[in-house]
């Protein structure tokens, strides 16, 4: 029973992973079933066999019904990126192609990742790794391609500097150093140069200018949120 607890159930939603796994940063393998925004998205947990030729016995639903509270819904760790039109304000420049370049990337596939922390959104903080071509997936966790770093290299986001931000064995040097190759190559977002509005600013710009009513991923810093807000967010993330 014990085995089967930690290597062969499914873990439904992120309400089902336990402090204790999260204390452990355990690793999970999963397909990812949709992607939101530009830097989250959506993991069927695939734990076990079975999933595969030429032993499946088990299948991912495809349908929007059955994957209804059988997701778990993954903020990737130490990126940022630009903003796509929420609660009645624009999106970025940039937004829509970096969330088309996330979804080419890995909508549909499967990924091993690392859970490390819960927002305050529900959402499981993760460092994903995309498989390598021609390895089994057993050695993705060890060898795998980080994705926050493609992201970065691709110039599809920045690098998410607030308190409490993970970069997993890079480290945050790692990840600006990237950035900065992606910027003085001016791919993605930064095909104009650097003279653009961070992410971070544009959030911090928008919860003044609204009074304090910040977006997902700016409450950790600002702390001004109220709770009517949350709660309203809560359901519109729960239906991305």
């Amino acid at each position: 029973i014990l085995a089967w607890r930690r290597w062969g159930m499914r873990l439904l939603t992120a309400e089902w992973v336990t402090p204790n796994e999260l204390a452990r940063r355990r690793w999970i393998r999963g397909v990812v079933t949709s992607v939101g925004d530009a830097d989250d998205f959506r993991l069927y947990h695939t734990p076990g066999f079975g999933w595969r030729w030429p032993l499946q016995i088990r299948r991912v639903p495809t349908k929007r019904k059955e994957l209804k509270d059988q997701t778990i819904h993954v903020r990737i760790a130490g990126v940022d990126a630009p903003e796509g039109a929420h609660y009645g304000r624009p999106g970025q420049p940039h937004a829509d192609e970096s969330l088309v370049w996330l979804r080419k990337r890995i909508q549909g596939k499967t990924l091993c990742c690392q859970l490390i922390r819960k927002d305050q959104y529900g959402r499981i903080v993760g460092i994903p790794l995309v498989p390598r071509p021609f390895l089994p997936l057993f050695l993705c966790k060890y060898v795998g391609s980080a994705l926050a770093l493609e992201m970065l290299r691709a110039g599809t986001a920045t690098t998410y500097e607030a308190s409490g931000a993970e970069y997993g064995p890079w480290g945050r040097d790692t990840f600006l150093r990237v950035e900065e190759e992606a910027r003085a190559a001016r791919r993605g977002m930064w095909k104009n140069g650097v003279g653009i509005e961070m992410p971070g600013e544009y959030k911090k710009r928008y919860a003044v200018a609204l009074g304090g009513s910040a977006s997902k991923d700016e409450v950790s810093e600002s702390g001004s949120e109220t709770e009517e807000e949350r709660d309203n967010k809560k359901r519109l993330l729960s239906r991305l």
